[in-house]
């Protein structure tokens, strides 16, 4: 039985620990597929879309100090959802239900903006 554990235990730290793994191969907190990414002067506003929710993320293309990043994602017919504050990587995720709706995002990272208008109809 123990030869089991250390097997097991070796295991799951070769898939763990592997040194190939990089920040590009993490899974995004948003469920669903990539809809749309637009990018602007100090990062990308990355826009998922599942059945039935949209969500998006402001993303900085230089992670690291905290500055203030906000991400706001609206359905139409629906109040917006915000998420706002000093962070180091990302502003979000924020979801919303959107199924059969238009839906409508915008972030910002220090000031500089990206938006998509009314998007996923």
């Amino acid at each position: 039985m123990p030869a089991f554990v250390l097997v097991l235990t070796s295991a799951v730290g070769l898939v763990v620990g592997s040194p190939g793994a990089g920040p590009a191969d993490a899974a995004s907190p948003c469920t669903g597929r990539p809809a749309r990414t637009i990018g602007f002067a100090t990062g990308e506003l990355r826009v998922y879309r599942s059945r039935s929710y949209a969500c998006v993320l402001a993303v900085a293309k230089k992670p690291g100090r905290r500055r203030q990043m906000s991400v706001q994602l609206q359905a139409r017919g629906g109040a917006p959802v915000t998420d706002s504050g000093k962070y180091t990587k990302q502003a979000g995720p924020v979801t919303v239900h959107a199924l059969n709706r238009c839906v409508r995002a915008a972030g910002s990272i220090e000031g500089k903006t990206a938006s998509t208008g009314w998007i996923l109809c």
